[in-house]
């Protein structure tokens, strides 16, 4: 069991706590359209690229709590103000806590590839999780998925070329190793030490 770590950031939220259904404008404090990392490890990512847009919220969430205190520490360090974070399962908080069609944004970065056959149904990017995710996207909304393990990205780039209401923003590739301008983290600059290639898919909804 992890232990929990007492968060008191001011960028951090419990759902708790959230009114139901949560009004994110005044969570935000402004009507800036709102972007989702699930996954957000220890920050770097999300950090970086809200301060490459200040014109955008985003909500980053992890389910391990010593992450959420890890990217909440770094926001303050680094002055970021347009992020919130809270500690919650992914599917869990999407169904309870994102209103339909509202993510101008969905980025999830190295996820748990679950490498062995019998576990790669417990993935959480597939088929079903990106239809599901569809109602939450805006029309125009981009998402995208890295992955340093291999079969992964071949799976998501795969599926996505033939899921309904997507469409494929590196035509004619399917996945790229290179994404200018698309921040990378800590682990995949660690992945990327070790010799690894790290998958780049990215869709728009239509």
């Amino acid at each position: 069991m992890q232990r929990m770590i007492e968060i008191n950031s001011p960028f951090f939220r419990r759902c708790e706590n959230l009114e139901q259904p949560p009004d994110w404008q005044a969570v935000f404090g402004n009507e800036n359209p709102i972007a989702l990392e699930i996954g957000c490890g220890i920050g770097d990512f999300v950090a970086k690229t809200a301060l490459d847009s200040p014109e955008q919220n985003f909500i980053a969430i992890d389910y391990y709590n010593k992450g959420c205190d890890s990217t909440c520490r770094r926001l303050e360090r680094d002055g970021v103000t347009n992020v919130r974070v809270l500690r919650v399962e992914a599917r869990e908080f999407i169904a309870g806590q994102i209103p339909e069609n509202s993510l101008a944004a969905l980025y999830i970065n190295c996820p748990d590839p679950w490498p062995k056959k019998r576990h790669r149904k417990r993935r959480l990017v597939n088929s079903a999780f990106m239809e599901f995710m569809r109602e939450y996207l805006q029309a125009g909304a981009d998402f995208y998925f890295a992955t340093d393990f291999e079969d992964y990205g071949e799976d998501v780039a795969d599926f996505m070329s033939r899921q309904e209401g997507y469409a494929n923003m590196l035509a004619p590739d399917l996945s790229r190793f290179e994404l200018e301008e698309y921040h990378r983290s800590k682990y995949m600059l660690k992945f990327m030490a070790e010799g690894k290639k790290i998958h780049f898919v990215h869709y728009r909804k239509i």
